[in-house]
């Protein structure tokens, strides 16, 4: 029986640190295929709406976030310390585009949809579109047009889609086991919380090896 590996990962497609998390999880997960390809490997992404009181129009971004940080030279700081490790990542993020912090209560609600009645390429697909429109292109991902656009791109139904679409007075209801805090990206292992921010390869990598040790020892000793 091959060894079976579940990941949770907490993430909003708003916040830098989730999509850093995702492509170092890639990484991570492409070493542990080349280190040890009998591994059945389920990822689960758990949506975590982590500004649930936007209004359905957003917040004007940089306004938001010199009230967030305490002002300009903070938010520049800030926004090099992301940069910089999104670059390490291999993550280009413009700042330049994103003009709105968006509700994304029906963002997380197409994700959540894909992942129950889609593929896993299907759901991959939009959350790579997700990310990559707000964080690269500037979208606003709490548009239902521009959420539209994305979810039929990736093959779901219009009839699907549009009972979704609840708007932002609806806050979105999250499953799975959660970080005990709310703060993403956090990753869970079969059950465990393994890591919490953007870490990188190597330590995914290593909370994955220590995880599928743990599963071969209970086979072992059931044997």
């Amino acid at each position: 029986m091959k060894p079976v590996l579940h990941i949770e990962v907490g993430f909003d497609v708003i916040c830098p640190w989730c999509l850093i998390g995702m492509r170092n999880l890639q990484a991570a997960i492409a070493r542990l295929r080349a280190c040890a390809p009998e591994v059945a490997l389920h990822v689960h992404w758990r949506g975590v709406q982590l500004l649930p009181n936007v209004p359905a129009g957003g917040w004007p971004f940089m306004e938001f976030y010199r009230q967030r940080l305490g002002g300009d030279t903070a938010v520049r700081r800030r926004q090099a310390q992301v940069s910089e490790a999104a670059a390490a990542a291999g993550v280009q993020i413009d700042y330049q585009r994103i003009r709105n912090m968006p509700n994304t209560a029906d963002a997380h609600r197409l994700l959540q949809h894909a992942a129950r009645n889609g593929s896993a390429a299907q759901r991959d697909a939009l959350l790579e579109r997700l990310f990559t429109g707000y964080f690269q292109r500037g979208e606003d991902v709490g548009d239902q047009a521009v959420l539209l656009t994305h979810g039929l791109a990736c093959g779901m139904e219009r009839a699907d889609i549009a009972p979704l679409m609840l708007g932002a007075a609806v806050p979105f209801q999250a499953d799975g086991v959660g970080n005990g805090n709310g703060g993403v990206p956090y990753y869970v292992v079969n059950g465990k919380l393994v890591a919490s921010g953007a870490q990188p390869p190597e330590v995914l990598l290593a909370a994955m090896l220590a995880a599928l040790d743990a599963v071969n020892t209970a086979d072992a000793v059931a044997s």
